[in-house]
């Protein structure tokens, strides 16, 4: 993914406080970017799939903390977090 889509996807996670409880490398609250783009990686509808999860929110998928809904997030900018997240194990295949 180019360098300004990962700027962008960074960029929209600092705005919406998805780093509040996530950051790219390790588990704080909930899990690594990283990790959630290894667990979907290659899936069919991975996309869908977390933009649903991150308006919704969810639990019992990453312990037993779980996330709440994010609906200040319109389904644009979720699909927009899922790709980026997504292109985090993309990123660490070309390492």
């Amino acid at each position: 993914m180019p360098a300004r889509a990962q700027t962008v996807g960074l960029g929209l996670a600092q705005a919406k406080n998805c780093i509040a409880c996530h950051t790219v490398d390790r588990q704080r609250v909930g899990p690594a970017f990283k990790a959630v783009a290894q667990r979907f990686a290659g899936h069919d509808g991975a996309v869908d799939y977390l933009a649903h999860s991150i308006r919704s929110g969810g639990g019992g998928r990453w312990g037993a903390i779980p996330m709440p809904a994010q609906p200040q997030v319109s389904e644009t900018e979720a699909r927009e977090l899922a790709k980026w997240i997504l292109s985090l194990a993309d990123a660490d295949a070309k390492k």
